[in-house]
């Protein structure tokens, strides 16, 4: 089995190096495309504006100045053109990639691009508390429990443009409770925080913060089972389209 590594948060991050060690029980054939830089909060963003470079770090292992999303069309259509990977995992990403996550996060959007191209396509997420931010994420939760997450959804039948999203829970290994399989969650946007400071020479600056979490009943979205202590898989799908809004809009329309 070929497989195509990938993130958003650079090819040198912690992360990257904890994704190369899972990969290697799954494979001999591995291949690194990944930003050469962080760009986290990157989306599904293409660069078209400038020039693509590309470094080579080792026999099969890449660094691309642009997006994830460059990283991986760079892979698919020329590095790996003659020889497609089976499998993309994208991460493990620092931080989560739940709720709306989904549609700012680079590490997702690389999955996302694997899965616009026909290739099972796998994105992970390390969520951290609050007092593990810097460069102290622990990655322990991912490494033991990412190979348990991926082998399943390589052997389920592939569907035509969905990719899977997994996030592993801040706690140590032996304090994970399971697996699950649940939905994307959401949060609460009207309560979303954003702090007000004030810079050395007085002018405002601002950071934005997450909101709270929607409570659902049974605790059924991603946001819930991380924060039960649970690995959170959450199949997605890139038509966006919003099925029970069709006949509404087109009876509207048809009184014209």
């Amino acid at each position: 089995m070929r497989i195509l590594l990938t993130n958003d948060d650079g090819i040198h991050a912690p992360g990257f190096s904890v994704l190369e060690s899972i990969a290697a029980r799954l494979s001999d054939d591995i291949w690194a495309v990944a930003p050469a830089e962080e760009q986290s909060g990157a989306g599904h963003s293409l660069t078209l504006t400038r020039p693509i470079r590309l470094r080579r770090l080792g026999e099969r292992k890449f660094a691309v100045n642009g997006t994830p999303t460059d990283a991986v069309m760079m892979a698919l259509a020329h590095i790996m053109k003659d020889a497609p990977p089976d499998l993309i995992l994208s991460g493990i990403n620092r931080g989560a990639n739940l709720a709306e996550d989904v549609t700012y996060s680079g590490t997702v959007s690389a999955a996302m691009e694997g899965a616009l191209a026909g290739v099972r396509s796998i994105a992970l997420s390390q969520v951290y508390a609050r007092e593990g931010m810097g460069d102290t994420i622990p990655f322990a939760a991912a490494e033991a429990w990412a190979e348990r997450a991926i082998r399943p959804l390589m052997e389920v039948p592939l569907i035509t443009g969905t990719l899977y999203n997994v996030n592993f829970p801040a706690l140590a290994p032996e304090a994970v409770k399971g697996i699950r399989v649940c939905r994307q969650g959401i949060r609460d946007y009207g309560r979303l925080r954003i702090v007000e400071r004030t810079d050395p020479r007085g002018y405002r600056y601002y950071w934005f913060g997450l909101a709270p979490t929607v409570e659902t009943a049974g605790h059924e979205t991603d946001l819930e089972v991380v924060a039960d202590g649970y690995v959170a898989v959450t199949p997605l799908h890139l038509d966006l389209t919003h099925e029970r809004g069709l006949a509404t809009l087109a009876e509207r329309f048809e009184r014209d």
